[in-house]
């Protein structure tokens, strides 16, 4: 039977757990020569044979092996193996679909064969089917950039090799030289992740809304690997800003976890001096927002005054950077997300706003500390940047924040740049905040649309994660990213880009991607958790959804909610919630 990527496969208690522990045999003197981690590996065989060779004198023979769940041991007498064949001209390949976007590596195994000399391979990592056909290089721009995707190994004589380390779906394999024998027994992808569940889970009557969260929690979930990373194949960083909404979606279906500390710590400690974070002034103030909005979720106190130094004199730095009448004057990479990159009015539309939520976040922070006077005097800072509006933007993104920094009014944004054009001229990073926006605006049958048209958009060109960037304009004449297209068809991924995401260098599972996920849960599941961890208030928006129900991970436990709209549009609820959490019902 064939193995199946599903989220189940992450909770099987078979699952082995890689620990970092040295064996008995080594002494102390090893100790600090070693680091730990928290991931799991399991290996995958792959679910289909998406094309292979038909070269005149190549021999592909009996490719569905690579189809069965083997043992993996290597034996002299091999019952069934797959047999490459090259001649003087040309070479057979293959091109295998795992099912599903992991990050990882594969493992080749090959079988008994005349020759004992190594046999040379060429691999081919792709998110998408048309990456792991492509070449390096040219209009397409595949790229070994941050991890290797195409390149070449060797075979031993009845042995195996494990090579590869990227995120991918689809690898193709071909041989390099010519008039050879290849006995394959097996190729395993290698999976690797950190084996935690599922706290949270999201069901309603829309079924693609549905579908939607769970591969927004798929998503991050792959980058939370030793640190949390945007992306598994590329920009494989601690980029803070993108942690984000990484981290509301973390919050929502995986409760606390050591990562994001980790993570958060590992950027302060890289900007010790105060430098701004990763060169971004606005990476900088989402590191704050996010050590509020982690407090609140979990109530960590003890983590929180760890930060306190440091807070203090990144909230001092940015006051600095306000001019007499309330203006932001930052300086840095001047950056909300790529679309916008090239607009210095939305951008400092966009940072205006986002100092005001900064100065919120740190009098609250300050508040939680118990330093009254200070939590008070950057609640006047925040107001002085709201008394100042900047005039000219029109970008979503710009306009999200605007809104929700409380600098303009939400209904009016909204209705004057938010609906506009519906899931147009957006990004998937700033998709969050949209939909925030929105709900503060009360659209959230609209934002519950936007959902559905722009992600489920993904979903319907074979995505299984979601990706760095995505405009639905490109939909149109476009294949599937698990198909070979033909000619006069678009190629998805291949095709597309800006910035740097052009071609098949885009990331199609980025963290920053997974907003719905943490919004379903918070607006229309109706969960909001706050002071500390201790209360949650349940507000849902059903929009024209029946029915919705679902889990929250809280510091106390498991909260479980259900909500059913009656024949009248009332909804009636049912809340089971953990001793010690108190629940408040709008």
């Amino acid at each position: 039977m064939k193995l199946r990527i599903t989220i189940a496969i992450l909770f099987l208690a078979l699952f082995p757990r890689v620990y970092g522990q040295l064996p008995p045999v080594f002494g102390n003197e090893f100790q600090d020569k070693v680091r730990t981690t928290e991931m799991t590996k399991v290996n995958l065989t792959a679910q289909r044979i998406v094309w292979k060779s038909s070269a005149e004198g190549t021999i592909v023979g009996n490719p569905g092996v690579l189809l069965k769940k083997g043992s993996g041991q290597v034996s002299v007498n091999e019952p069934e193996i797959v047999k490459l064949v090259s001649n003087a001209i040309d070479k057979p390949g293959i091109l295998l679909d795992f099912g599903k976007e992991i990050y990882g590596g594969i493992r080749l195994t090959r079988a008994i064969g005349e020759s004992k000399l190594p046999i040379k391979v060429r691999v081919r990592f792709g998110e998408s089917a048309g990456e792991a056909m492509a070449e390096i290089g040219g209009d397409q721009n595949a790229t070994n950039e941050h991890s290797m995707r195409d390149f070449i190994v060797e075979l031993p004589w009845l042995g195996s090799i494990e090579v590869g380390n990227s995120g991918f779906r689809f690898v193709r394999l071909d041989l390099v030289d010519p008039n050879v024998t290849l006995p394959l027994k097996s190729v395993e992808a290698i999976f690797q992740f950190r084996d935690i569940p599922y706290l949270g889970s999201f069901e309603s009557s829309d079924s693609r809304l549905d579908s939607i969260w769970k591969t927004g929690a798929y998503t991050v979930h792959l980058n939370m690997q030793d640190f949390l990373w945007d992306g598994i194949k590329r920009d494989r960083l601690v980029w803070v800003g993108d942690m984000h909404p990484e981290v509301m979606t973390i919050n929502t279906v995986f409760g606390k976890n050591e990562v994001v500390p980790k993570s958060l710590d590992f950027a302060r400690d890289q900007h010790a001096s105060l430098e701004w974070m990763n060169g971004i002034s606005s990476y900088s103030m989402w590191w704050l927002i996010i050590h509020k909005e982690w407090y609140d979720a979990h109530g960590d106190m003890e983590y929180l005054m760890e930060q306190q130094p440091y807070i203090l004199k990144l909230l001092a730095k940015f006051e600095s950077y306000i001019d007499s009448k309330g203006v932001e004057k930052l300086d840095g990479h001047r950056f909300l997300d790529w679309p916008t990159s090239e607009s210095p009015k939305e951008i400092h539309a966009g940072l205006q706003a986002l100092m005001a939520l900064t100065f919120d976040s740190g009098a609250d922070i300050m508040e939680v500390m118990d330093l009254p006077k200070k939590s008070a005097h950057y609640k006047e800072v925040a107001n002085k940047l709201r008394d100042y509006l900047p005039k000219e933007f029109s970008s979503k993104q710009a306009g999200a924040l605007v809104a929700l920094g409380g600098l303009g009014n939400a209904t009016e944004i909204h209705d004057r740049i938010l609906k506009k054009d519906g899931p147009r001229n957006m990004s998937t990073f700033y998709g969050y905040y949209i939909l925030e926006a929105m709900s503060k605006a009360g659209a959230y049958e609209t934002a519950i649309d936007l959902i559905k048209d722009y992600w489920g958009g993904m979903l319907d060109l074979g995505a299984t994660t979601f990706w760095e960037d995505f405009n639905v304009d490109n939909m149109e004449y476009s294949g599937r990213i698990d198909e070979l297209n033909a000619e006069d068809v678009n190629d998805i991924h291949g095709d597309f880009g800006d910035y740097c995401y052009i071609g098949y260098r885009h990331s199609l599972c980025h963290g920053w991607a997974s907003g719905p996920t943490a919004w379903l849960s918070r607006h229309v599941l109706g969960v909001k958790v706050k002071d500390g961890g201790n209360t949650v208030v349940i507000e849902p928006h059903l929009g024209n959804l029946e029915w919705v129900k679902g889990t929250y991970p809280t510091k106390f436990g498991e909260l479980k909610i259900s909500h059913k709209k009656n024949k009248t549009g009332t909804v009636h609820t049912e809340i089971v919630a953990p001793n010690g959490l108190k629940v408040i019902q709008k």
